[in-house]
């Protein structure tokens, strides 16, 4: 199956919303974008240069644009193309179980619970929710909703994630330890991501490349092939590579 991702020449403008000149808001201009298959890929840029708005468009959340988009062989545009896709928000329902929450798909698709209870039981193992699945949100650590959040959206159709700034909210320690965990499951399943952060070293340390955006509208001003090996290891934090990819980064992200 082809789940690579295909931009070309993408351009995204709220008539709705009048800008200087008043001829609508322009958010993003001209983006190109190729994502390979089972690529992890960050975005990096600053606030309302378009990030999530352009997740929405590939996720099909949004029509109302110029441009080509292909998710493998299809056109979000004018066919539902399944992508698992996941907001800064945990968005857990607080009167479910966590099970309950990790189960949703499964129940939205009119599929087989009792049987998906079983199956699942290696992958709440594998995210590290292993004895907590009766318990609430409000019982839960930031980490572990935000676990449990991708374990869910990793249940959902699809072979793409779109994560945008899933974790965003966490505190330091709690977000390193969320990356290192991701890279982990990541390198066991492989499906294509696309994840936006507003971190540079969030990105750098997921990636195979980072692609950075301008301002609003915004377009791709630079590309940075992230060639560490994996598993990642917090020590390349201190080498003189990881310190020219982040120059390069502020570089692109001056222009």
């Amino acid at each position: 199956m082809d789940n690579s991702i295909r931009i070309k020449e993408l351009n995204m403008v709220y008539t709705g919303l009048a800008d200087d000149d008043g001829t609508g808001l322009g958010v993003l201009s001209n983006v190109n974008l190729k994502v390979q298959a089972n690529e992890f890929v960050s975005i990096l840029g600053p606030s309302g240069c378009g990030k999530s708005t352009l997740l929405k468009i590939i996720a099909g959340l949004e029509k109302d644009y110029e441009g080509e988009i292909y998710l493998g062989n299809d056109n979000p545009k004018y066919k539902r193309v399944p992508v698992c896709y996941m907001l800064q928000k945990d968005c857990l329902m607080p009167w479910r179980s966590l099970l309950s929450n990790v189960l949703l798909p499964i129940e939205i698709k009119k599929g087989d619970l009792k049987k998906a209870r079983e199956e699942i039981q290696p992958l709440i193992s594998e995210f590290g929710l292993a004895g907590f699945e009766n318990y609430r949100p409000r019982q839960l650590s930031g980490g572990m909703r935000q676990r449990a959040a991708l374990l869910r959206t990793y249940l959902m159709d699809g072979e793409i994630m779109l994560l945008d700034e899933p974790f965003g909210a966490l505190d330091e320690i709690t977000r390193m330890q969320m990356q290192d965990w991701l890279t982990l499951v990541w390198g066991k399943h492989r499906k294509t991501v696309l994840f936006v952060t507003h971190d540079i070293d969030e990105a750098i340390y997921l990636s195979d490349r980072v692609l950075v955006m301008s301002e609003r509208p915004g377009t791709i001003n630079g590309e940075i092939n992230i060639d560490f090996e994996r598993p990642r290891k917090r020590e390349m934090i201190l080498t003189s590579q990881y310190s020219e990819y982040k120059k390069s980064i502020l570089k692109f992200l001056k222009t």
